[in-house]
């Protein structure tokens, strides 16, 4: 794929991008505290004396975070690191009530790993992980309820988080954009986080800086923090990028600063400049000893991992004989990869993948459905394929007892019988049909014998027509050829 190339009268722009996701843990509690994880409850319920920082309050790793990281690391192709240490990142802020985080610095439980993305013009591209560390999450600061004044929730405080930083390989927003899916996918395949950025489950903050195309060097960079979509990121990093050509083309400089997005304007704007690490005054956290981590331990995960999107897609190919892009898009969640392999078990993968990636889907999007919700299992979009490929039913048919089926949830088979719908595959019965249609538009069969071939559709919609759309339209077909000559 062509890089994003920012184009001016006075020169080529190159993006460099490096990404840094939070992900929050899924798991009961919290990574320090027996404290809820539960998402939605009333305000600042699920806080423990750990929680809100209260002195004397000694945090307990919970190893189901642990766990969830090892598993996560793995489904990045990552290295673990079986030693790692928790370290203090001190500074204040009203949503961290303890004056620093817990997190990791030096010593992270995950090293270097990578993700392939799939681009648009059919091109992949492997993005290198650069590390994996768990952390405690902040409170969340809310400024739109009084103008004057803040308020701070605190429930997600303590939350674990997973924070995946990546090098500085993505070159368009387009990159990001695969990555964030790809990432999301993958965290959701595994249960290691739910991946709802609308929810704050996952955030992205994007490191942008631009150079003159062909040129190596990393220059000073902007820090957009907290984006909470796919579509915002890719806006935040293509404006951002834009803007720093603009600022470079007028002779100004970029100090090392962080930003939020607005996704109303589609604009970044300036908070602060950006601290460095020696800012954050790190120490190794006395509270809590080396994480020490057993190979049995990482086996154990290991050996119960789930089949990737990457390892299903290419089984999907492969033993199934779907194209590399309709298993990309039945993969994308694992949810749909389930639902598919449900209903094509037994039966022509193709063509269960092309109804449910047209009618279903389509369903599913007008009615604004959740998969779960679909009032049509994944059983019984099996058996309309069934009936398709046993002849009961043509495709036309097909579909209106879809549209049936998407209202009232009934069986395919009732349907059917219920309007008398079951495809007619008599020969002799057909036949009668045909030579009533013929007999009845003498014109047409001449037109037809004097050269005009395409009268031959009109001639097969007649008598679908008179059959109620039950005709067999093969049968239909063979016969008006021989009979028309």
């Amino acid at each position: 794929m062509a890089d994003f190339i920012i184009e001016t009268p006075k020169g080529k722009w190159e993006l460099v991008c490096g990404l840094e996701i939070h992900c929050q843990i899924v798991s009961k509690s919290k990574i320090f505290s027996g404290a809820s994880t539960e998402f939605g409850d009333d305000a600042n319920v699920n806080v423990s004396f750990i929680d809100a920082g209260m002195p004397g309050m000694l945090p307990v790793l919970n190893k189901e975070c642990v766990r969830q990281a090892v598993k996560t690391g793995l489904g990045l192709n990552a290295v673990i690191n079986k030693y790692s240490v928790f370290s203090r990142k001190n500074y204040f802020y009203a949503d961290s009530p303890q004056g620093y985080q817990i997190t990791q610095f030096e010593y992270p439980i995950v090293g270097e790993g990578k993700i392939t993305v799939d681009l648009s013009d059919g091109t992949s591209k492997d993005i290198r992980i650069e590390r994996m560390h768990i952390e405690q999450d902040a409170a969340k600061s809310i400024h739109d309820i009084n103008p004057k004044k803040s308020y701070v929730d605190f429930n997600r405080c303590g939350v674990g988080l997973m924070e995946i930083v990546t090098k500085p390989d993505f070159r368009s927003p387009e990159e990001v954009g695969a990555f964030l899916k790809k990432l999301r996918s993958i965290v959701r395949y595994l249960g290691t986080c739910d991946g709802n950025m609308d929810e704050g489950s996952m955030r992205c903050d994007a490191s942008i800086s631009v150079r003159p195309l062909g040129s190596n060097e990393l220059r000073e960079r902007a820090e957009v923090k907290n984006v909470n979509s796919v579509k915002f990121a890719m806006q935040a990093v293509e404006y951002e990028a834009k803007r720093q050509v603009e600022l470079y083309e007028n002779g100004e400089t970029l100090k090392q600063q962080t930003c939020r997005f607005n996704p109303a304007t589609g604009e970044t704007k300036f908070l602060r400049f950006k601290e460095f690490s020696d800012d954050y005054r790190y120490f190794p956290e006395p509270d809590l000893p080396p994480l020490v981590l057993d190979d049995a331990f990482i086996e154990e995960i290991r050996n119960n991992l789930v089949e990737l999107p990457d390892a299903k897609k290419a089984r999907f190919v492969k033993e199934l004989g779907l194209t590399p892009y309709d298993a990309s898009v039945l993969c994308e969640n694992k949810e749909t990869a389930d639902f598919f392999e449900e209903a094509a078990k037994g039966r022509d993968a193709k063509k269960v993948a092309n109804w449910i990636m047209g009618d279903f889907f389509a369903m599913l999007n007008a009615k604004k459905l959740p998969l779960e919700k679909s009032p049509i299992s994944a059983e019984k979009l099996g058996r309309l394929v069934d009936l398709i490929s046993k002849n009961v039913i043509n495709g036309k048919t097909a579909k209106d007892v879809f549209a049936i089926m998407a209202e009232t949830s009934q069986e395919p088979e009732a349907i059917v019988e219920e309007k008398g719908w079951k495809q007619v595959t008599d020969t002799s019965a057909i036949e009668a049909i045909v030579d009533e249609v013929l007999q009845s538009n003498p014109d047409n069969v001449a037109a037809y014998k004097g050269g005009k071939n395409n009268l031959l559709g009109w001639f097969v919609g007649q008598v679908m027509k008179q059959s109620k759309g039950t005709a067999n339209p093969a049968i239909v077909n063979q016969l008006l050829k021989q009979k028309l000559g």
